[in-house]
Parts: structure tokens; C-alpha cells; sequence
């Protein structure tokens, strides 16, 4: 079986650069008055996305794009490098990254703990195991599978780890998933662990977006989007293959198709802790409405009963665990389960008569609180619940008409994240780390409750002196928005603090307290201020915090970051002189919004892997996906709103900015390099401060090895420092 239970949601990813034809800069533009500030003087560059006289940026590995690119980084390295603080930073960061005190996380399943592990001589990395009592032990004694390193040189190819997925009971028979510089686009092949190879004439895929599962020894389900009658719009599979040993994956048979208009369609299994097993298909009709499917072998494919808004989470003595993102009445006149709430039904059941079972509650969550990971283990199903972004743990027991629940015995005001957990072991592994609390290994045995710290890293930073708080502003509709700080306690409250103000605001993903040495070592221990925003759109009080900024009601989320930044300025914390704010990808989106429309809150902006062209995200790479969380640039009203957010459509050229720091990477297959490309020649052509720097490895993460991340959080933090620190003139 698959280790996890998949949900397309969690590894999908985007396929390939829309077609287009290049043209040259300075066609089919212009600068307009904006009418509505006219008497202020703004122009704002008019750019018409059927006719962007930079869309030859858009070609990934133009010979024009490229030679712009490696003039941009010239300039950066000249400036960032070259500054003399900036080799301190850079070997200050690659020391954390390579240390060897770092924790080997690991998931334990078939007697052992197994790890992916990367360092200053495993740049690539090794995939390895031991047994439970060695990795407890201070020095566990590692048995390596593959050396990646090893593999990448004797293949000429820059291998970086996707992943594993091993047929149960035995963990013999893996598929490896491996992505060539980084990419989203992978291979997956079929390795043996007892003969440490490859299986010669075994299961091995073309580079693609997609995913693999095993129905049995001899048989996988398969879904590529290598071309285009097997993807979607969005660059997604479309289709789902059964796949046989011996046999060209061109002959694979067809085991259930979507529509191209689809997001995409994702296949997984589920297995319980007895053995049972059920092949699944998640069929995204857009990113947040899914239909899901059960394949019986040999059968037709049954849709299951569940709301659009709704996901899979673990299958557990044969009860199937979901949430519900929309209040739901399966049966009319009968009982409404709310938005947020986690529900059960018996698989058994469905599989055996394609109704709707008996519906239970396993949990509903208060107001303040949300459900995060769900994961089954053979005595109990584990649930990660955070409470005004603190986290917490309960164990659930289910007694054929009931769920009971006990909560594990974790440490308080920490931020949890489960592991490791397995549907055949009673032992669990979870993460506790705060802003100031290095990261701790936990292990835990729901058969008798108890938990343990196992490993630990040290302070990476000195934190003497260093406090966290967590504060409030109001919106501009009133909601109490929640934002921490980490600072020295002595603060002085005059606005002199360098500041560094970090949000997401998107996908309903949760911000939450975290360790970073890097962040400790390179920033706060210089004098610099931390914030995070836990604005909406993000996953932090469960659905309804995120719906509330989806489409045409985005202006919330920037509205709720602006009002941070205020409430940080009216408290004396800093100032716009000593303020930046960054973010990554829709983070990127949300930091190219605040430096068009509020630039006079800040000294310096910072986006990372961005969207920042929003009325033609939708034509590149993964862009089509996401028209459910920002709307349809082709929609006259969605469209309209997009153009009035659109960092790259509302610069104006008599604007007065701050210096803002773009950058990105070739290699990103998920957000499309063209967005960070453009809105930095926009700026150029407009003679407005920025600088630019594209890795030309990394993928979505911009970074592909360990001293890459260290390349990228020193020249970030030499940029701060730069704009943040010094004296003001």
C-alpha cells in the first residue's frame, strides 16, 4: 500500500508554460492616469494581457529571457555579495543547515525508522533506515538505502527527492519518486530495498506531473499528464490508469476519466490497520470542489456520498474520516453537520450496497480552533487541533456508535505537528517547536498514553532576552486579527526596531509559531523584530477564516495585513522606515499588493516565488488551478476585481516605492518565473527601485541543496539589513 492517504491537494502540482509568442518590450502599452487619483498625480502602467509586450519573459528558457535573467543576477550578487556582511551571513546560515545536530526525522513502519538525510557531504542525500532501539540511542547505526549522490553522478542528472511509497506487509517493493533539479515534474521507478537497486524492466514513468499507487505485487494505478489527452487545463492528469507488471504503460487499461476542465483527478489507497484495502480517486472539479471516487477491483467506479467541499483525512476501524469545508445536510429534513466538523461513516458498508451509512461526529471545533492533521494508528485516531494557534493533540477511540476522545499529554503554548504515524503501530512521533523553543522530537504510544522526548536540537541562536506576544488589530471590517512578535523585552516603543513582517493569507494554510536558526542567528540576534500575521485566507480558525478572503472578497486579507502593519506602528513597536514585509508565493501575490497599495507602510518589500500577474495566471503552468481561490481573469466582475489587485497592472510610474526584492527560480513549475520577471523589467523600464535574482535550480522552494537555502536567507537578510538598518539619511 501507499504509506499516505493522498489527496490530490497535497502533491499536485503544475505542468508545463502556456504557448505563447514572444514580442518585444514597449509593444501595445502605456502610462494612463488613473482617473480616480488623477488630482494625485498617479499614472498607472496600462498593460493588456492579450497583448503583453513582456510575454517573451514567459518563455522559461528563452535565449532572450535567460540573458535578461543573468544580467539581473550580476547586479544582485554585486550588490548583495558584495556587501561585507554577507559571507558572515552566508556562513553563519550554511552552518545550521549542515549541522549534523540535527534531528533525522524519521516514520516508522515495518520495525523501522526510516529518513531522508541531507548534509555539507550529502548534498543530494541518502535515503536510510534503522531499527527503533538505534534510533533512540544518541548515535543510531544508519543502513543506507540509496546515495543520491552516488546515483546523480553515475546518471548525469541533479536528483532530488520526491519520496517513497512501499507496497505493505512487506516494505520490499517501493515506487521513488525523483525530480531532476527540483522540479515539480518527476520520474517515478520501481526499487527493491532487499537487493538495494532498481528493478530492471520494473514500473519506471517519463518526467511528469502525476502520481502512482500500488493496487497489488504486480499492479499499479497510474495518472500522468504526459500528454495532452491525459491532462487537464490545468496541467493535471486527467485520467486514471491500471497499469500491469510486463506490460508498456501505453496499454495500460482505463480505469476512470475526468474532464479536461477538471483541476485534476488523483488516485490513492487507503488500507486500515487489518489489511483491508480500498483504491480511490479524488476528482478536483475546481481546487476546493471534489468529487470522490471508489474503484472496486473488476467493479465500476462508485462516486461517494460526500459534499463538493469535503476531504478525505484517514480511514480507521473501518470508519472513513472526512471534513466538511460547507455546513451539509445529507438528508433532507435530517441532521445539518457544520462547516469545520470532522465526520465518519463505515467504508465496509459503502463499498458493499453505494448508500450513504450512518454518520458520525468524531469532532466539531470551537470557534477559535482548527482541525489540522488527522492520522490513524492501530489503537487510535490521532488529531492535531490548534486553539488560537497553539497546538494540541487528541486521541480517538471509536465504539461502533460513538467517538471518545482523550487528549495526549503534549507540552503546552508549543506549535505540534504529527510526524510520523502509522495505521499498523500504536507509536507516533510529533514536533514541538516555538519562535524561541528549539525543535523537540516527541514519541508517543496511544496504547498506554505516554510520550517522550526522544531528540532535540540546540539553540541555533541566542534568545536571552528575546520575548514572543501575541496581539491583535482590527480590520478594516471590525475582525480581530491575531498577529505574534518576537522581540527583546527591553523594546524601546519610539519605531525604531527593524522590523520584518511575514504573512500568507491563502489555501487555507496556517501560519504557526516556528524555530528558524537561520531567522534567530542572521536577524534576531542583529536587533531585528519578527512578526507573523495569521490574517484570513489562511487555515488558522478552519474554513470559514479562509473562505471569507476567497475570490472578490480577497481585499479582507490585505486589509487585515495593512491593519497589523498599522497596529505595529501605532504600538511603537517600529515604523515605515524600519518596517519590511515578505512573503512567498501567494505570499509573494500578498507583498507585490502591499507595495502597490500601501507602499508608505514600508522600507522594504520582499516577494518570493510570486504571483504578481493576475489576469494571466491562469494561462501559466498551474495558474488554472487556482481561479477558486482568486477567480476567472475572463469573468467581467472576477476579472475587474483581479485588475484592481494586480501588483503588476496598478504600478504607478510617478509612485514613490520602497525598494522591493524579487525573486524566484527557473526551475519552479508550479508558480510560472514569468510573474517575477516581468513585474522586475516593469520596474527597471520604470526606473523604481528593485532588485532581482533567479536560481536557476530549486523549483518552487528556490533552492535545490543546502547551501543554496543558505545562499537565499543570506542575500535576504543582507537586503533587510541594507534597507532596515542602516542610518536614516
Amino acid at each position: 500500500m501507499s504509506r499516505r492517504i493522498a489527496t490530490w491537494s497535497a502533491a499536485i502540482s503544475a505542468l508545463a508554460i502556456a504557448a505563447c509568442s514572444p514580442s518585444q518590450p514597449g509593444e501595445q502599452e502605456t502610462v494612463a492616469s488613473d482617473t480616480e487619483a488623477e488630482n494625485n498625480g498617479r499614472q498607472i502602467v496600462q498593460i493588456d494581457p492579450s497583448n503583453d509586450p513582456r510575454v517573451w519573459l514567459e518563455e522559461v528558457e528563452g535565449e532572450e529571457a535567460m540573458a535578461w535573467v543573468e544580467g539581473q543576477n550580476e547586479r544582485t550578487y554585486e550588490r548583495l555579495q558584495g556587501d561585507a556582511l554577507y559571507e558572515t551571513l552566508f556562513n553563519e546560515a550554511l552552518s545550521i543547515y549542515e549541522s549534523t545536530d540535527r534531528i533525522p526525522y524519521g516514520s516508522f513502519y515495518a520495525g523501522y525508522v526510516w529518513n531522508f538525510w541531507q548534509d555539507s557531504e550529502n548534498t543530494h542525500g541518502l535515503w536510510r533506515r534503522t531499527s527503533l532501539e538505534s534510533y533512540l540511542s544518541d548515535d543510531p547505526d544508519w543502513d543506507v538505502i540509496l546515495d543520491l549522490d552516488a546515483l546523480s553522478e553515475a546518471e548525469g542528472r541533479n536528483w532530488v527527492w520526491r519520496g517513497s511509497n512501499c507496497l505493505t506487509p512487506d516494505y520490499d517493493r517501493c515506487i521513488l519518486t525523483l525530480s531532476d533539479g527540483g522540479s515539480d515534474a518527476a520520474v517515478r521507478r520501481e526499487f527493491l530495498i532487499s537487493e538495494r537497486a532498481f528493478v530492471e524492466d520494473g514500473f519506471i514513468t517519463p518526467e511528469s506531473k502525476g502520481g502512482i499507487d500500488w493496487i497489488d505485487e504486480n499492479t499499479v494505478m497510474i495518472g500522468l499528464a504526459i500528454g495532452e489527452e491525459d491532462s487537464t487545463d490545468s496541467g493535471y492528469a486527467s485520467v486514471a490508469y491500471r497499469w500491469e507488471r510486463g506490460t508498456p504503460y501505453e496499454s495500460a487499461t482505463e480505469i476512470i476519466r475526468g474532464d479536461r476542465t477538471d483541476v485534476a483527478m488523483w488516485g490513492f489507497r487507503m488500507e486500515d490497520s487489518d489489511g483491508t484495502a480500498y483504491m480511490m480517486m479524488s476528482q478536483a472539479v475546481t481546487f476546493y470542489d471534489t468529487v470522490y471516487w471508489h474503484l472496486p477491483d473488476g467493479g465500476e467506479p462508485m462516486q461517494m456520498p460526500l459534499p463538493a467541499k469535503s476531504s478525505l483525512r484517514a480511514l480507521y476501524q473501518d470508519q472513513l474520516v472526512f471534513t466538511v469545508e460547507e455546513d451539509w445536510t445529507p438528508v433532507e429534513g435530517g441532521t445539518t453537520y457544520a462547516q469545520g466538523s470532522v465526520l465518519s461513516f463505515s467504508m465496509s458498508e459503502f463499498a458493499a450496497n453505494g448508500e450513504l451509512p450512518q454518520v458520525f461526529t468524531v469532532y466539531m471545533p470551537r470557534e477559535r480552533q482548527s482541525v489540522g492533521s488527522i492520522q490513524s494508528t492501530r489503537s487510535a485516531l490521532l488529531m492535531a487541533i490548534d486553539e488560537n494557534v497553539v497546538g494540541g493533540i487528541e486521541a480517538f477511540s471509536f465504539a461502533g456508535d460513538e467517538w471518545t476522545s482523550e487528549s495526549v499529554p503534549v507540552p503546552e503554548n508549543l506549535t505540534l505537528s504529527i510526524s510520523s504515524a502509522d495505521s499498523g503501530e500504536d507509536i507516533f512521533f510529533f514536533n514541538a517547536e516555538g519562535f524561541l523553543t528549539p525543535d523537540t522530537l516527541y514519541m508517543g504510544n496511544v496504547a498506554d498514553m505516554t510520550v517522550n522526548p526522544i531528540k532535540s536540537i540546540p539553540e541555533r541562536f541566542n534568545a536571552e532576552g528575546l520575548i514572543v506576544e501575541q496581539l491583535e488589530s482590527t480590520s478594516a471590517d471590525g475582525t480581530r486579527i491575531p498577529y505574534f512578535v518576537v522581540r527583546h523585552e527591553d523594546t524601546v516603543m519610539d519605531g525604531s526596531t527593524p522590523t520584518l513582517l511575514y504573512a500568507y493569507g491563502g489555501f487555507e494554510v496556517s501560519i504557526r509559531p516556528s524555530y528558524s536558526g537561520s531567522r534567530g542567528r542572521l536577524w534576531l540576534e542583529r536587533g531585528g523584530a519578527y512578526v507573523v500575521a495569521n490574517i484570513r485566507g489562511g487555515g488558522e480558525f478552519g474554513p470559514s477564516w479562509h473562505q471569507a478572503g476567497l475570490k472578490m472578497d480577497r481585499q479582507r486579507i490585505y486589509d487585515d495585513l495593512i491593519s497589523v502593519a498599522e497596529d505595529m506602528h501605532t504600538r511603537g513597536l517600529t515604523s515605515p522606515r524600519r518596517t519590511a514585509v515578505y512573503g512567498g508565493s501567494n505570499g509573494g501575490l500578498l507583498t507585490g499588493v502591499m507595495y502597490t497599495q500601501r507602499p508608505d507602510l514600508w522600507n522594504a518589500v520582499v516577494s518570493a516565488v510570486p504571483l504578481l500577474d493576475m489576469l494571466r495566471f491562469h494561462t501559466l503552468l498551474a495558474g488554472a488551478s487556482w481561479m477558486g481561490e482568486y477567480g476567472n481573469p475572463e469573468d467581467p466582475d472576477e476579472g475587474g476585481f483581479l485588475r484592481s489587485i494586480s501588483p503588476y497592472h496598478n504600478v504607478d510610474a510617478n509612485g514613490d516605492y520602497p525598494e522591493i526584492y524579487i525573486y524566484t527560480s527557473t526551475k519552479d513549475d508550479r508558480v510560472h518565473p514569468g510573474h517575477a520577471r516581468k513585474m522586475a523589467h516593469l520596474l527597471e523600464e520604470l526606473g523604481h527601485e528593485y532588485l532581482y535574482y533567479e536560481n536557476t535550480e530549486g523549483g518552487h522552494a528556490a533552492a535545490a541543496d543546502l547551501s543554496e537555502y543558505a545562499r537565499r536567507d543570506a542575500m535576504l537578510y543582507t537586503f533587510l539589513m541594507q534597507n532596515l538598518m542602516g542610518d536614516d539619511e
